[in-house]
């Protein structure tokens, strides 16, 4: 008597709305090489944001020593941003030449050593000029960590860009308590930053040998495509599997169209390397939308440290709860970058972010409407939280643009980050001087606007 063979064919496909979709396969667990990578990304991140932090707190007695006015001591600080915005487009091509890695750590290391002449600035225009490199020097580091964290991601083919991000704010938090102990301390400041300098160089060399080698497109040929509809699976009944064994009935990796939907690549596209989105509209108005995402993510995050103190002030609040702004908006903020990547696994970068920007425009249109102390700090509590995963999903997006060079995507969009942090403080101090700051704040509302209407260019699967 003849046994029929078992059907080895794999499970019907999952279908959603009239179309087969592959049914979801939960990712792998992340190798140790993984993981160990992960960490020491995460470490750069954590130096990255304590370096600068540490001097901050240090800008009183640095303004005292120099002698000069605030007008004056202000335009040396602009230095910084200067100077990012002059370096920042040659990120991709030291990324490109030296790889992610060695940028981020040994560009940490040099960072902290221009940061050593600050106490020797014998006045302001040398003190504007170190500030300039450290600022050049910054924006290369950025992009660099950001490029080799998002190595990382596609090796775990799920979201952790936020929690890098989220990372970053703390160690933001506590470069300023290092600054602020050490002048509670009266240390001198050689010595402050002298310190400061090695405990952060020695995190960042002992992280590269943690990092990912090999080079900047290593691991998307073994990321699996993101956005490819499946094959047609031929009749069944044959005793054959469906797709032969498990591959594409294709046998190429690229799936034609199927139950007239597009194939990956639409005509007149360019060919996406495996892995990548590809996109219908050209690269530059991609990435003019996506610096626009970023530079509304600067405005809503400076609005929070430069104005929110201020604003609370006019409400009649007393200094100590002034100062609550800021905290509240770098906390929401922090805890929304720290949890964003399941969220943004679950539901897609894409909603996550036109949901953020709803959710920052409703808030702090609520907290102008209806001012006071109470609904200003739920404005900014709901600003910091609603924008959290914004600049980390631009970033992501723009890196996985196709046709362009390794990290000409994320330089771009980085440098118009900045752009958007210079430029913010001087729109909405001129719209407070002309009308109002309450007015213009309404800025971070239109922020949130735009966020919904221009998120739909996002990613939305940000593990690949």
């Amino acid at each position: 008597m003849l046994v029929p063979a078992p059907d080895r064919r794999p499970p019907a496909p999952v279908t959603v709305i009239g179309e087969p979709m592959p049914a979801a396969a939960p990712p792998s667990a992340p190798s140790r090489q993984a993981r160990q990578a992960r960490a020491a990304v995460a470490a750069l991140f954590l130096t990255n944001g304590a370096v600068f932090f540490n001097v901050v707190p240090r800008y009183p007695q640095i303004k005292a020593d120099l002698g000069v006015s605030n007008a004056v001591f202000g335009g040396a600080v602009a230095g910084f941003p200067i100077g990012a915005l002059l370096a920042g487009l040659l990120a991709g091509v030291f990324v490109r030449r030296f790889g992610s890695a060695r940028v981020a750590v040994f560009g940490t290391v040099v960072t902290t050593l221009a940061i050593l002449a600050i106490p020797f600035a014998p006045n302001w225009i040398v003190f504007g000029g170190v500030l300039f490199v450290v600022g050049a020097l910054d924006a290369v580091v950025d992009v660099a960590q950001n490029a080799h964290g998002l190595r990382v991601q596609r090796l775990y083919q799920r979201s952790i860009l936020n929690s890098l991000h989220g990372v970053w704010s703390i160690g933001a938090v506590l470069g300023g308590l290092m600054g602020a102990a050490a002048a509670g301390l009266r240390l001198p400041l050689a010595v402050h930053l002298g310190i400061s300098a090695a405990l952060i160089s020695v995190v960042a060399v002992v992280a590269h040998r943690f990092l990912l080698p090999g080079g900047e497109d290593a691991e998307r040929a073994t990321a699996p495509p993101a956005t490819a509809p499946p094959a047609a699976a031929p009749p069944a009944g044959d005793g054959h599997p469906a797709a032969g064994d498990g591959h594409p009935a294709t046998g190429g990796g690229h799936p034609p169209a199927a139950h007239g939907h597009p194939a990956a690549v639409d005509d007149g596209d360019p060919v996406a390397p495996a892995g990548r989105r590809s996109f219908a509209r050209p690269a530059v108005w991609m990435l003019a939308a996506l610096g626009l995402l970023a530079a509304c993510g600067a405005l809503v995050e400076d609005a929070g440290a430069s104005w929110g103190a201020l604003y609370l002030t006019g409400l009649h609040a007393d200094a100590a709860t002034a100062g609550l702004a800021v905290v509240a908006f770098q906390t929401a903020m922090t805890i929304g970058r720290l949890s964003g990547d399941r969220v943004v696994d679950r539901f897609g970068q894409r909603t996550v972010t036109r949901l953020g920007g709803l959710l920052a425009a409703a808030g702090m249109g609520a907290a102008l409407a209806v001012p006071s102390v109470p609904s200003a700090l739920a404005g900014f509590v709901l600003a910091g939280l609603g924008t959290a995963t914004l600049v980390p999903a631009a970033m992501h997006t723009a890196d996985e643009l196709p046709g362009l060079p390794p990290g000409t995507g994320l330089t771009v969009v980085s440098w118009l980050l900045r752009g958007g942090f210079l430029l913010s403080p001087l729109l909405v101090g001129f719209v407070a001087d002309l009308v109002s700051l309450r007015v213009g704040l309404l800025s971070v509302v239109i922020a949130g606007l735009v966020t919904f209407v221009l998120a739909r260019v996002l990613v939305n699967d940000a593990g690949r």
